[in-house]
């Protein structure tokens, strides 16, 4: 009787109904963590360059 690997047991946990919404929720917050960042990157260089007036024009692009 073969085991099942690490790699199968996290897919049969992951793709169980109760925990569709868990993962889906998950992908949400690190992407929308990764837009936050990558602007908040960009503004911090706007700081340094002294174009702070710049900011809010290029957050309604």
């Amino acid at each position: 009787m073969d085991e099942a690997s690490g790699l199968q047991n996290f897919l049969a946990i992951v793709t169980k109904p109760d925990n569709i919404p868990i993962v889906g929720m998950l992908i949400l917050v690190i992407f929308f963590s990764w837009i936050g960042l990558r602007q908040a990157f960009k503004n911090d260089q706007l700081v340094e360059q002294g174009k702070e007036d710049q900011i809010p024009n290029e957050m309604w692009k």
